[in-house]
């Protein structure tokens, strides 16, 4: 699809703005920092976690209650959002923010994520759960029919909520995201798993890199037509290779150049996902920020649990966002500080201690009985707390690691937070019913 002409406009600028408040020194120099980052509608303090409110509302959860339980942002999924109520309906509402009645600042994903794990791959199917790769036109996975195809226009989808046809290109994806107006938007990319051959993820990496300079152009094309405050962020691929991590970070950056230099906005910021293992996800991070530029912010997509976000903050990620602490609290599991459980274990039900004693929060005055009893009694208020105590959870400790940074306390904080976190977790393993 042809490009839409370049911004040739010197006062347009990208609209947020990163600023480092101080370093994490490290055996061999500087790693990760602490900062801010400016957006139109406030700073956010990083690191930091961004709650995920997938249909423009975190799962059980007032927005008032999230703004109260420290959260600085919000990140909501276009691809649900276009499907219902669709995105002409948030902008006459005034855009994601107004809609969901948050006044502070928000991200949306591109709809890339949903749409290929409908039906993962370039003409094939993946098991998203681990199954055999299942190839030819009339694959089918889990015993349903394929609902998305990639083709290096875009992709065509079924619709999981009633089966019509759609399709989502670069182009489609950046208009949706302006008529959403979050803040921060990112780029649509091709998601690739473990299960893609290195040569797939050659093939697909380029695809994404084409994708990524035509979302700049409609990008700018927008911003200049509807004079939107709205910065959009690349989207570093790579699966487990190093040298295809490192070039994907390197096109990007090349093209953000590029584009400013040609009187565009560039990329505000940058977003590492895709496929990668728990024991490399600090090395691959490592890789992509070695190539990116160092005072851009950078956002890793879907991670939440703790020591991966002490892997993570440790190689220069600002900021993280991951469905797991709602979704698991829906399911009563719950962290604290000695460790993770699941409040519907049977011994919790003369338990009447908070969720975790040494947490204050809103749940602070619910015990573990009475939320083992909502649980049982299959009453919508049990995941309604424990999302709450969840979110307040990995916001506060994501909060105190900006701390320890500023203070210098942070390998101390490490060390004792984990050891405590992971050694209570076994111990609730092992006394589970």
């Amino acid at each position: 699809m042809a490009s839409r002409t370049r911004l040739q406009s010197d006062h347009i600028s990208d609209p947020t703005r990163f600023e480092i408040d101080g370093r994490l020194e490290g055996p061999d120099g500087p790693l990760g920092r602490a900062g801010r980052l400016l957006t139109p509608h406030g700073e956010i303090l990083t690191p930091a976690f961004i709650p995920v409110g997938t249909k423009a509302t975190v799962k059980t959860v007032m927005p008032e209650a999230v703004s109260d339980l420290g959260a600085q942002a919000v990140l909501a999924n276009a691809y649900h959002l276009y499907l219902q109520p669709g995105p002409e309906i948030v902008e006459q509402a005034g855009g994601l923010g107004a809609f969901m009645n948050w006044d502070g600042p928000t991200f949306t994903d591109s709809g890339g994520f949903q749409v290929m794990s409908l039906g993962s791959g370039f003409k094939k199917v993946i098991d998203m759960n681990g199954g055999e790769e299942l190839r030819g036109d009339d694959a089918i996975a889990d015993g349903k029919d394929r609902l998305s195809r990639v083709d290096d226009d875009g992709v065509t989808f079924r619709s999981h909520l009633d089966g019509t046809e759609h399709r989502f290109t670069p182009e489609v994806s950046m208009q949706i995201q302006h008529q959403l107006g979050a803040d921060i938007i990112f780029a649509f990319d091709e998601l690739t798993t473990l299960h893609n051959t290195r040569a797939y993820q050659v093939e697909s990496l380029e695809r994404t890199r084409l994708w990524a300079r035509r979302c700049l152009s409609e990008h700018n094309w927008l911003t200049a037509q509807r004079h939107d405050a709205i910065s959009l962020w690349g989207v570093v691929q790579g699966a487990q290779y190093e040298d295809l991590r490192r070039k994907a970070a390197r096109d990007l950056r090349a093209l953000s150049e590029e584009d400013r230099l040609s009187g565009g906005l560039g990329f505000g910021g940058y977003g590492i996902g895709g496929a990668l293992e728990k024991a490399n996800l600090s090395t691959i991070v490592r890789w992509v920020n070695q190539e990116l530029e160092e005072g851009k912010p950078k956002h890793l997509l879907g991670i939440s649990e703790p020591d991966d976000i002490f892997a993570a903050v440790e190689q220069g990620i600002d900021t993280f966002d991951c469905v797991s602490p709602s979704r698991v609290a829906r399911n009563g599991a719950i962290y604290s500080l000695d460790g993770r459980y699941n409040v519907t274990n049977s011994r919790f039900k003369t338990d009447f201690r908070p969720l975790d004693p040494e947490t204050d929060n809103y749940t602070s005055q619910y015990t573990r009985a009475y939320i083992h009893h909502l649980f049982k009694a299959k009453e919508s208020l049990a995941a309604t707390l424990c999302t709450i105590h969840n979110e307040q959870f990995i916001v506060s400790l994501v909060a105190k690691i900006r701390q320890s940074m500023i203070d210098g306390t942070y390998w101390d904080f490490k060390e004792e937070f984990l050891g405590r976190y992971y050694k209570g977790t076994q111990q609730h393993l092992a006394k589970s019913d």
